[in-house]
């Protein structure tokens, strides 16, 4: 898959992020993986992202990633588009990024250097290198210390080909509103902001109708219904969705940092797809909670 048809991929339908299994002890199981990513693909996902954020990328080791991956891609070979994520120090993202064309990613998610603030230069630089390392397409996460300018898109987008999309998971409107108005089609353009339902009615309005969905994870139908919702101007069904669930999830998603992906492993526990636990410095969600998060899911009928 080159660039372009990536990029075609991710302009439309509603993508996410699956959750990276781990056995008791805390260490990557392919096989629960595997069965994880068999029962989601035929959801209608357009991309699935592996070893991403809610994936858990952050706490994952040099020595997994490319199991990960590996499991993915096989898993979902002819069904849906696999993403993986990559990031962290440059060098490292690199590595990531490599290995994970190797294994035959369609593309990657370039995620957040670690720690340190930098400047607009020393952004485009990390990321310049990351994208001329491969040759697949690559998609930047906007988040964190990672907050790149319209122009200093305009040029990465010159100097790397293979960037095809922006995603942003800051929220700043100013901010979206001039990378899409300098930028126009030279990008496909992903709302990333934490349980990104509640944001993309919004973000629709601004040139970024396709997000990417953590709650797929455990009510995939109704992540489906709710970007078929978004796709076709159906408020009324966006306004039920919003207030009966996700404002009371998010009432218990933001109980602790961390949480955004807690609730997550917590949910697909719930509906029989347990994923084991988190990693430190992840917490798992307290018993009173999972039993929060049991009715609200229990409100909306099958999966």
């Amino acid at each position: 898959m080159n660039p372009q048809d990536l990029k075609t991929i991710v302009s439309s339908g509603l993508l996410s992020f699956p959750v990276t299994d781990f056995d008791a002890q805390g260490d990557f199981n392919a096989k629960s993986y595997a069965a994880r990513l068999e029962w989601l693909a035929p959801y209608g996902a357009s991309a699935l992202f592996a070893a991403g954020g809610t994936g858990e990328f952050f706490s994952l080791t040099g020595d997994e990633y490319p199991s990960i991956i590996k499991t993915a891609v096989e898993t979902c070979r002819g069904k849906v588009p696999i993403i993986a994520g990559a990031g962290g120090p440059t060098r490292f993202a690199i590595a990531c990024a490599q290995e994970a064309e190797r294994q035959g990613a369609h593309g990657i998610l370039l995620l957040p250097h670690y720690l340190t603030e930098a400047g607009q230069e020393g952004l485009i630089a990390h990321v310049e290198q990351v994208c001329k390392s491969v040759k697949f397409g690559v998609i930047v996460y906007n988040r964190n210390v990672c907050r790149l300018t319209a122009d200093s898109l305009a040029i990465l987008a010159d100097r790397c080909p293979n960037l095809i999309g922006f995603k942003d998971g800051v929220g700043d409107i100013e901010t979206m509103s001039s990378i899409y108005m300098k930028m126009g089609e030279r990008f496909s353009y992903l709302g990333g902001l934490p349980t990104a339902e509640v944001y993309a009615a919004a973000y629709k309005a601004l040139g970024t109708p396709v997000y990417s969905s953590a709650v797929f994870n455990f009510i995939p139908k109704t992540a489906i219904e709710f970007y078929e919702a978004v796709r076709t101007d159906d408020m009324a069904t966006q306004h039920r969705l919003l207030k009966d669930f996700f404002m009371p999830y998010l009432d218990i998603r933001n109980r602790v940092p961390g949480y955004g992906v807690s609730i997550i492993k917590a949910g697909a526990k719930l509906v029989g797809h347990d994923a084991g636990p988190v990693r430190a410095p992840l917490t798992d969600l307290k018993p009173a909670e999972m039993e929060a998060l049991a009715a609200l899911i229990k409100s909306l009928g099958p999966q």
